[in-house]
């Protein structure tokens, strides 16, 4: 019984020799397992030869222009999807440029052009007395000093020393 189960199995039914389907047509008179699986087997043979000439027809009837047509469409969505990224550098591309060649006039404005030193100068015009003479009261006149003027003069003081 499992001898004619597994030659069914393993072979297509197709490719059974003669005497194979004697031996097996004679054995699944007295063994009902081993006649279901032979039904099966045969009826199973016989769908896929119908499949395979449906196949057969319906490639013949087919569109001979069906696969280039296909593979036109295909090539046209690769193509696209590498034209996504042309279209979105040119999208962003002025905005990057833009933003490149103001980070470099700014590179060169704090590194490259000279630092003019504008704070000392309006400073040393606001605050015309030295620290010494705002605590020690030297060289005072009737004006009183505002406090502004005695904080920028010890700031200024201070600056110079360092």
């Amino acid at each position: 019984m499992n001898h004619i189960i597994d030659i069914l199995d393993n072979t297509p039914f197709a490719d059974l020799s003669a005497g194979e389907l004697s031996t097996i047509r004679a054995h699944v008179e007295s063994c009902d397992d081993c006649e279901q699986a032979f039904e099966a087997a045969r009826l199973s043979s016989l769908f896929l030869q119908e499949r395979v000439s449906q196949a057969a027809e319906h490639a013949a009837s087919a569109n001979p222009f069906f696969q280039t047509r296909v593979m036109a469409a295909w090539r046209e969505q690769q193509a696209g999807s590498a034209w996504s990224l042309r279209r979105l550098w040119n999208a962003t591309g002025a905005l990057v440029a833009s933003m490149a060649a103001t980070t470099a006039a700014l590179a060169v404005l704090m590194f490259v052009a000279p630092a003019t030193n504008t704070s000392d100068q309006q400073t040393a015009a606001l605050a015309p007395y030295s620290a010494e003479s705002v605590v020690l009261g030297a060289d005072r006149d009737d004006n009183q000093l505002t406090n502004d003027q005695v904080i920028s003069a010890i700031i200024d003081d201070d600056d110079e020393g360092k």
